[in-house]
């Protein structure tokens, strides 16, 4: 499949680095022991490889204690030990209409189920950008959370968190933020924005491999303000007839994904040895063209704001005479990219912006994106439209 452009990158990043898949292969064939189960070399050199990159990803989200970095199967994963962890029956949620899936469904599930109160906020379709005074507007006595992403993944829009954490800390509420669009590209420091628990998954712009991704609980949550989401071996106190409460064991029963860790290490390095500030200019630089292409011609419809200078690497749109489904299945067999279309699991944002039930074209430039690859996408586009 090396001929295809790949412009999917919002749902998982495209080529990955050759590092990530060399230190894979290196681990899986020399190292690849279970992790403190054992006293032998191997086990102790597989732990020492989770304990420094859990340091590296610390670090990297601006945290103190690496021992809070939770290993994860995912973004959903890290989102839902923290939602099913910290919330009790009658609390009240504050949310937004961007959210993904990995977000909204937990929370409806739990508010269907009588368990929680729930209230989703409104974001403008014009800014694509929610008002932090809403949220303020919407906190009640029994206000424990307010969940919400960082990056709308459907308009690619970044969410102003800091203002939003500093209500949430001036009003006692826990914040919860979703950093899976954002985290590889945009800056996030969880004391600086507020943040008490901050959940991403490896493969999207950490550039790391699928089944990875994790969860940094604060120094702001105590352990018992967790319930365990799942409970397992540790490798280290099994005498314990319950999981141990101690940072990270507490929330991260079970073997975890070593090879997957190995290769999120070097994706990092990857990614911060080529200045995520850099990779950010130049995603942005590809979809402001994107953006003047479509302002260009009437036959297409924007969503979200004219410019690039607010996004990560993504933007959305439709064009008159196709389905969302119509058009990537054209680029896709005529052209050979890859995009998205649809709903892209983030149905309420797409309801406001009024292209429920079939969504809109998703195009998401990465790392790895070319400039001849964007020309040729845009041509491809204008071919669309003639």
């Amino acid at each position: 499949m090396s001929d295809v452009i790949y412009f999917d990158n919002a749902a998982t990043s495209w080529p990955k680095p050759q590092v990530v898949t060399d230190r894979m292969s290196a681990f899986l064939a020399s190292e690849a022991a279970n992790p403190g189960r054992a006293g032998h070399r191997m086990a102790v050199g597989a732990e020492k490889m989770i304990d420094s990159i859990r340091k590296l990803l610390a670090t990297f989200v601006g945290g103190t204690d690496h021992h809070r970095l939770i290993f994860t199967m995912n973004g959903t994963d890290a989102l839902n030990i923290a939602l099913k962890g910290l919330l009790r029956r009658g609390d009240h949620v504050i949310t937004t209409a961007l959210e993904h899936n990995s977000v909204s469904r937990p929370l409806v599930q739990m508010h269907d189920d009588g368990f929680i109160e729930l209230t989703r906020i409104a974001f403008s379709p014009e800014t694509g950008i929610i008002d932090p005074n809403d949220i303020k507007k919407a906190l009640k006595p029994n206000t424990r959370l307010i969940a919400m992403t960082h990056g709308s993944n459907v308009l690619g829009t970044i969410q102003p968190i800091t203002e939003v954490g500093k209500i949430a800390r001036e009003a006692g509420v826990r914040f919860l933020v979703d950093a899976a669009q954002t985290l590889g590209t945009v800056p996030i420091d969880v004391n600086a924005s507020h943040i008490d628990a901050l959940a991403f998954p490896g493969h999207k712009s950490l550039l790391g491999p699928t089944g990875t991704g994790g969860l940094y609980v604060n120094s702001t949550l105590k352990l018992e303000d967790f319930e365990p989401f799942r409970e397992g071996g540790t490798g280290g106190d099994s005498s314990s007839p319950t999981q141990p409460k101690l940072f990270p064991y507490f929330l991260e029963g079970g073997t975890p994904n070593t090879v997957g860790i190995a290769g999120l290490g070097a994706a990092i390095e990857f990614v911060i040895a080529h200045d995520p500030a850099k990779t950010l200019a130049q995603e942005r630089a590809m979809v402001q063209k994107i953006i003047d292409l479509a302002l260009s011609n009437p036959k297409f419809k924007l969503y979200g704001p004219p410019t690039a200078a607010n996004r990560v690497g993504t933007v959305s749109f439709n064009i008159d005479g196709y389905t969302p489904q119509e058009a990537g299945s054209i680029l896709d067999e005529s052209f050979t990219i890859a995009v998205r279309p649809g709903l892209h699991c983030s149905p309420y944002a797409h309801r406001t912006l009024g292209t429920f039930p079939d969504g809109a074209i998703r195009i998401s430039p990465g790392h790895f994106n070319t400039d001849e690859q964007l020309s040729t996408l845009l041509d491809a586009l204008r071919q669309l439209t003639e």
